[in-house]
């Protein structure tokens, strides 16, 4: 049935929402504090800031001045397929710690998959192109891929991978369906920046010779932008 199949990639999708991607990094952030370093800690927040920041950046762009490629339908990262397919990883990473490598390695693998998964679904609910969520999952995984090649070797003394696992289960479970406004915080930061009174929607930016805003009100254009649900 549709309506159990549009059910199904929502509930994918969901998993890369940053009110469940966030908390769960930061709960990655503690764990690394906690059992190997507040260095290791620091390199992964770092690591991951640096990608959310090249996503928000993109997207600022384009809202605020219309920058993208329209011959890629590209408006910007996709920030799900990032944000999961960074944190799913290095939360495997963290909690297979002391396991043989290529069971950690598998591990890392599976995260990568839950990643790209929610990279499709943003596609199939048509709240991305396919280059922003193909783009998004490469900065994505060059994220983990940094951060796990740099800190392989690395070994926790203080803590126990079972409530690693435990932990960050709860936090999946807990805030699956958790959604955070974050596009219209970017379009806010957009317009403020930009001096523009509207954002740039791909509706009214791909079809032309020239980007221009849009005349509806920025209500409307939002509405545009995430036809099933917000964008991030």
């Amino acid at each position: 049935m549709p309506e159990l199949t549009n059910h199904l990639w929502m509930s994918i999708t969901n998993l890369g929402g940053a009110g469940l991607t966030l908390p769960l990094a930061l709960a990655i952030a503690l764990w690394l504090a906690a059992g190997y370093s507040w260095r290791m800690a620091a390199s992964w927040v770092f690591v991951l800031g640096v990608a959310i920041g090249l996503v928000t950046l993109t997207k600022i762009a384009f809202l605020g001045w219309g920058v993208g490629v329209r011959e890629l339908d590209f408006t910007g990262f996709s920030g799900h397929a990032m944000t999961s397919t960074a944190v799913y990883p290095v939360a495997f990473f963290l909690m297979l710690q002391g396991t043989p490598n290529f069971v950690r390695l598998t591990g890392m693998l599976t995260g990568l998959g839950i990643g790209v998964a929610v990279a499709f679904s943003r596609v199939v609910l048509d709240a991305h192109s396919p280059s922003e969520a193909v783009t998004g999952c490469i900065v994505g995984a060059l994220t983990a891929m940094v951060f796990a090649r740099y800190w392989w070797h690395a070994r926790a003394q203080r803590i126990s991978t079972a409530v690693v696992a435990l932990s960050l289960a709860a936090i999946t479970v807990a805030l699956h369906n958790v959604h955070v406004p974050t596009h219209r915080w970017v379009t806010d930061i957009a317009l403020t920046v930009s001096g523009h009174d509207r954002p740039f929607v791909r509706a009214t930016w791909k079809p032309t010779g020239a980007p221009r805003a849009p005349n509806a009100p920025i209500s409307q254009t939002l509405n545009d932008l995430v036809p099933l649900q917000q964008r991030a």
